[in-house]
């Protein structure tokens, strides 16, 4: 049997979760997936693959060969895109990974025309708001507000900066008084989402001052939606990008408070692999959507954003 064959039955099995959903990426029947895969775990001698009824995972065997072939596999792929019209015409599946908000407000609503245009790539998108490996969760691309990434063969490209709000329901205002004094905010419920860097800290600039607050949560949660819709019911004061809430303040939902005091800004970034040669789809999505930001977002939300 062809083992580079085996190998992407292995990859797009342990990538995907599923021996079946592998072989129809691969375009095989069920029957021929699991004869590769068998011969490979037969010609390794060696387990990669455990599966019950219900799930399947990688042993340590496995985790490792998913490294190693992943590497090649898409060394491989590069190799073709050089010789093939697919710089042109990007083919095949594209993994993209953002927060959910991210996805709903800009990913979402960009995909018709991106597909339009590349009508053979399909897009797979990934909400999550802990960032996942690029080689065990099969990512191409990344949204990420990190600037650094701990691994160097990771590219960071800039999107732009963006301003982050403080603001609430007007019946929490008529309810708790509005904060007049970074201050004030010790004594108010606040909303917080807990993946930000040093959650419970608030820096806010105003001119030459600088004043920082320590905030103990009403509410914390790792998901910015959650602690939206908590802010429209009224619990509390949330901090949030202006891009999540801007629709909220546009609609009266919302109100900002402490107007004229700055949040440090937040940097939104795209990441990916770095690759010898970039390969096409990876290279047209970030093109597309760094477009796409720039003129479909509310003038003020983003600073800067790439040109």
């Amino acid at each position: 049997m062809d083992r580079l064959l085996q190998l992407e039955v292995f990859s797009k099995t342990a990538e995907l979760g599923s021996l079946s959903k592998a072989a129809e990426i691969l375009r095989m029947s069920n029957a021929a997936a699991s004869r590769h895969l068998s011969a490979l775990e037969e010609r390794l001698a060696v387990r990669l693959i455990e599966r019950n009824t219900r799930r399947q995972w990688l042993t340590e065997a496995g985790q490792e060969l998913l490294q190693r072939c992943s590497t090649l596999l898409n060394e491989l792929a590069e190799a073709e895109d050089a010789v093939s019209d697919r710089a042109l015409s990007p083919k095949g599946m594209l993994r993209v990974t953002s927060s959910l908000s991210f996805a709903m407000i800009y990913l979402a609503p960009m995909l018709p025309a991106f597909r339009a245009l590349y009508p053979d790539l399909s897009v797979q998108i990934i909400s999550a708001n802990r960032y996942l490996d690029f080689i065990e969760a099969g990512i191409d691309v990344a949204i990420r507000t990190r600037e650094h990434e701990p691994d160097s063969n990771i590219v960071v490209r800039r999107i732009g900066q963006m301003h982050r709000v403080l603001a609430a329901a007007p019946s929490y205002l008529e309810k708790h008084g509005r904060p007049e004094h970074p201050a004030d905010l010790a004594r108010h419920n606040m909303l917080i989402y807990n993946l930000a860097n040093d959650p419970y800290s608030l820096r806010l600039s105003k001119g030459n001052t600088t004043q920082t607050v320590r905030i103990a949560p009403t509410l914390d949660s790792n998901d910015g939606q959650i602690i939206c819709g908590a802010a429209r019911a009224g619990l509390g004061i949330l901090i949030q990008p202006l891009y999540i809430v801007q629709s909220d303040i546009a609609a009266g939902r919302l109100v900002p408070v402490l107007r004229g005091w700055e949040l440090p800004l937040l940097t939104m970034n795209i990441a990916y692999q770095n690759r010898v040669r970039l390969p096409a789809k990876i290279r047209v999505f970030s093109d597309f959507l760094v477009s796409h930001i720039r003129e479909h977002s509310e003038p003020g939300i983003w600073i800067d954003a790439t040109k």
